[in-house]
């Protein structure tokens, strides 16, 4: 099993990153903050999972190992495949994640392609005991997912709007309050 790599980025594609090793380059499907984090020739260190098929072996990179557990826990989920996990991973953050199958919001799921609102409802099933309902602990998450469309909306990047999600006060909780105090930490 590969845990973890580092290297050099050679290529960027949709939804990966080729990473160069010592003269060998690996394929690695990353989520699309992570994505957005790396330029060509930048240096790049990523926990992984090692997804073993019949007709392929694909790699999987995260930042970091919060982002990694919840995409085992999806993929432990009966008909929930890699991508489909990886793209669940790329709507928000990993509390953001939390959050919405904590408070049994189908509405969140739906959003990624070729998630339905059966497979959003088994995800939330299935995974509900096994994340914590203060995980990530963020104040105002159940709101944080439509603070991110503003911002995406607005032409801001998905790592920007997390970015902005970390520096908004705890005691703002309000969704117009919080985008307010995302435009005003992103004008800065």
């Amino acid at each position: 099993m590969i845990g973890s790599i580092t290297g050099t980025v050679t290529q960027k594609g949709t939804r990966t990153l080729t990473i160069d090793v010592h003269g060998i380059g690996f394929c690695v499907h990353v989520p699309s903050d992570t994505l957005l984090s790396y330029s060509l020739g930048s240096s790049v260190s990523l926990i992984t999972h090692l997804a073993v098929r019949e007709d392929a072996l694909e790699l999987y990179g995260f930042s970091d190992s919060e982002s990694l557990r919840l995409f085992e826990l999806l993929i432990g989920v009966s008909g929930i495949g890699p991508k489909s996990a990886l793209a669940i991973l790329s709507l928000a953050s990993p509390a953001a994640f939390s959050r919405a199958v904590h408070d049994g919001d189908l509405a969140y799921l739906t959003k990624v392609s070729g998630i339905g609102k059966k497979s959003a409802e088994k995800i939330i099933l299935e995974l509900r005991d096994k994340l914590s309902a203060d995980e990530g602990g963020e104040a105002g998450s159940a709101t944080d997912t439509d603070v991110l469309e503003a911002l995406r909306s607005l032409g801001y990047s998905l790592n920007e709007s997390r970015d902005a999600l970390k520096h908004i006060p705890a005691e703002c909780t309000d969704t117009g309050a919080r985008i307010r105090e995302a435009l005003r930490y992103l004008s800065v």
